[in-house]
């Protein structure tokens, strides 16, 4: 098993009043409050946001990379998340958010869709060529590979052994751009636009590959505002893209931004899609059931109605779906792709991943078994003497995890306040 990596997020200590809206609403109970501040568990936290999306306070916050860690670089390239634009109004077309990105201090921007729909045919061919085992799940989303790594280790194996589209355009970008340019592959710096905190996870501690071909993430709030700006400056360019409306984008590949994108284009199997924390892991634990088999491929994300509903989003998910789904509609289904040389980067296994996906170890009671297992039976003996409330009152998410916390030396049976009463 390897290291669990740790995660993007943190606590902002000036704006956190313990209100235990993250508790509750983090599905791996990955939080705590302690002294009245929220405090994150690395070995727990998959990076899934839900505690950004739940905190009244803004007091969550995610690691990403700033504007100033762009000088680093002499050429700097910007793949934006094909969500970037279902966050402006509907006359702004795609192709103007591309010209604004170079505006505010990127040198090439990358589009992504076409890419998307690469990798969409790539899952066919995998699907094609490998009848089990079933179903296999699709890798675009870090925190559904993180959580299958984590809690369904048995699953790992399931995991379609494609990389996401974010890692095939750096991986071409770092492939062709120091030839082109002349100039080393340290001096370029590839930034994906993101409305996900999980990216920088997934870029700083890759699940399938020794190094991540992409250098940071920025996210969509970071960006937008800057983006906005530039193309209220941008009538030349406005001209521009009305002029080549159409240029570089693909349908299919804008689609991917919402749930059921990867699974639309694939139109000779049999496909899942899931969107939603839980609903996400409802769905794999019917998987690790054994049941699906008599599915191809499960798409999972674990934001709601897809990575549209990211946390580092600005947009309302609901409009900046309406948005995308107006571009899928007017961009049409038809392949922008080259079926051949699809084929060729698949045999070549550019497509695909470097490693297996791993299972990532839990930090076990006591590293000595017999320990662990003496620790095991006090554990369960404290939480049949707690009131079974799951109320949150004493920093822990249930009455089972505050258990496991006195076990662990991490808390105190005192913290509980019904017990505090029982004492009395």
């Amino acid at each position: 098993m390897t290291e669990n990596p740790p995660p993007s997020l943190y606590v902002s200590a000036e704006k956190c009043i313990g209100c235990v809206h993250c508790l509750t609403s983090c599905p791996t109970k990955a939080i705590r409050i302690k002294d009245g501040k929220a405090r994150i568990i690395g070995e727990l936290c998959i990076d899934c946001g839900e505690c950004i999306r739940f905190c009244p306070h803004d007091a969550i916050e995610a690691h990403t990379t700033s504007f100033s860690d762009l000088s680093a670089f002499k050429y700097k390239v910007a793949i934006p998340a094909t969500v970037l634009y279902g966050q402006f109004d509907n006359v702004t077309l795609p192709s103007e958010i591309l010209f604004a990105l170079r505006r505010v201090g990127f040198d090439y921007v990358y589009e992504l869709s076409t890419i998307c729909e690469l990798n969409n045919a790539a899952i066919e061919k995998y699907l094609n060529d490998h009848h089990k085992p079933r179903p296999l799940i699709a890798s675009t989303c870090p925190v559904v590979v993180r959580l299958i790594q984590r809690r369904y280790p048995s699953l790992c194996e399931l995991i379609a052994p494609i990389e996401p589209p974010r890692e095939i355009a750096a991986k071409i970008l770092r492939t062709t751009l120091p030839r082109v340019l002349k100039i080393s592959p340290t001096e370029i710096g590839i930034i994906h636009i993101t409305p996900c905190p999980a990216k920088m996870v997934s870029i700083n501690r890759p699940a399938t590959m020794a190094r991540s071909y992409l250098n940071g993430a920025i996210s969509i709030r970071d960006i937008y505002g800057p983006i906005l700006q530039a193309l209220r400056q941008s009538q030349e360019d406005t001209i521009m893209c009305h002029l080549f409306p159409e240029i570089l984008f693909s349908g299919m590949g804008l689609g991917t931004a919402l749930s059921g994108g990867e699974t639309r284009g694939l139109k000779n199997h049999r496909t899942v899609a899931v969107s939603g924390v839980r609903d996400t892991i409802r769905v794999l634990d019917q998987v690790e059931s054994g049941l699906l088999k008599d599915v191809d491929l499960l798409e999972c994300m674990v934001c709601p109605d897809g990575c549209v509903g990211g946390p580092l989003a600005i947009e309302n998910r609901f409009l900046a779906k309406s948005r995308i789904l107006r571009l899928v509609s007017a961009m049409g289904e038809r392949t922008v792709i080259n079926q051949s040389d699809m084929n060729l980067l698949y045999h070549e296994d550019f497509l695909s991943f470097h490693h297996p996906v791993m299972p990532v170890g839990t930090p076990p009671l006591d590293a000595d078994r017999a320990r662990a297992i003496q620790k095991a039976r006090k554990r369960n003996k404290l939480f049949m003497r707690l009131p079974h409330k799951d109320c949150g009152a004493c920093g822990a998410p249930d009455c089972r995890t505050l258990a496991e916390d006195v076990v662990r030396g991490l808390a105190d049976l005192a913290d509980c306040p019904f017990m505090k009463k029982e004492e009395t």
